[in-house]
């Protein structure tokens, strides 16, 4: 693990910041504001170290899990079990499914942790590392041993991966209040304000959600190491794409996060190795305003706001073609604007 993130290096680059400006500036002054486009052009530029952008053989990994905590009622009631999500995703019942597909980008669906038996599938990763995590009101929800192997696991489905950019999102049972534990704990914004706002709950299910949530403060409060915090809130699903954007990062790939238990993973990675921020770009699937605080971390927003209440992953698949033009709109400069050098940060 310390291999990968010793070799994740910042995408800061002076010289080459200045040459996509300058060719974003030429584009600009002869077809008008380009908006939103211009900023994740260069972000595009900056974590590939050129002026000249790929987007190859994109990947969308589908993590899914199920927590523990969910054994205290504390989830939307009706929520449909894990096992039944993944099979609408691998069976194309699912708008995402659709997405991907008319965008060319390979979706596969990841079994972290499906409390339930998952029938196989070409499109589906068998990488389970327990039915479920535990209840981490009452103890962590994951051993060390077995964040450590969820976060392997993920390393080796990156390596594994054609292409150079990943789309990350995580679903599952719990997955939401999970996440908003975890972000809590590494950004010390308040759990209230990732996991109430913009949901419809009785008095009652507010007040048990939150006796939960700070019940589970107060017994896993005192850890600060970033692998301890991810054992004793998060889920394999997260545990996973730590490990997925790690070794993306180290690959100057491009990586997209999308939903809260993306930001939770992305935020642990971050603590490992600080750099790994400046590979990614920010997508929704859906308007939850705990997702908006999530991102007010980063100090990001959504590259494409559609006003979607999907699952997670859906907002990067529609996300890519965005990516696309940004890229073109650097390279297609290259015909017009001043001859330079692809610069590189090696």
């Amino acid at each position: 693990m310390s291999d990968n993130r010793s070799l994740i290096a910042p995408t800061a680059n002076p010289a080459l910041e200045a040459e996509l400006r300058s060719r974003l500036r030429h584009r600009s002054s002869t077809e008008g504001s380009l908006g939103e486009l211009e900023p994740l052009a260069l972000r595009l530029g900056m974590i590939q170290g050129s002026a000249l952008v790929r987007l190859e053989q994109p990947q969308l990994l589908l993590f899914a899990a199920d927590h523990g905590l969910a054994v205290d009622g504390v989830c939307s009631v009706g929520q449909p079990e894990t096992a039944t999500v993944v099979h609408d995703v691998l069976t194309s019942r699912l708008p995402i499914s659709m997405f991907a597909k008319a965008q060319a980008i390979a979706l596969n669906v990841v079994d972290c942790g499906v409390a339930q038996p998952v029938q196989p599938h070409p499109n589906l990763m068998a990488r389970k590392i327990a039915h479920g995590s535990r209840n981490l009101r009452v103890t962590a929800a994951m051993s060390m041993e077995q964040a450590h192997a969820a976060i392997r696991a993920g390393m080796e489905i990156a390596d594994a991966l054609p292409g150079n950019v990943v789309a990350c999102a995580g679903i599952g049972i719990g997955s939401h209040e999970s996440a908003a534990l975890l972000l809590s704990a590494l950004s010390g914004m308040p759990v209230r304000d990732l996991v109430l706002p913009g949901v419809q709950r009785k008095a009652e299910e507010e007040a048990l959600l939150m006796m939960v949530m700070q019940a589970a403060q107060t017994r896993h409060g005192e850890l600060s190491d970033p692998v301890e915090v991810l054992a004793a809130y998060g889920g394999f699903e997260i545990a996973m794409m730590v490990g997925v954007m790690l070794v993306a990062a180290s690959k100057r790939h491009v990586i997209m996060v999308d939903g809260l238990p993306a930001c939770a993973a992305l935020k642990v990675a971050a603590r490992m190795a600080t750099a790994v921020s400046d590979y990614s770009v920010f997508c929704r699937s859906h308007g939850h305003p705990g997702l908006s605080r999530a991102l007010k971390i980063f100090q990001a927003m959504a590259a494409l706001e559609l006003g979607m209440d999907c699952i997670d992953g859906s907002g990067s698949a529609l996300t890519y073609p965005l990516a696309q033009s940004a890229a073109a709109l650097l390279n297609d400069a290259q015909d017009d604007a001043p001859t330079a050098a692809v610069m590189t940060t090696e």
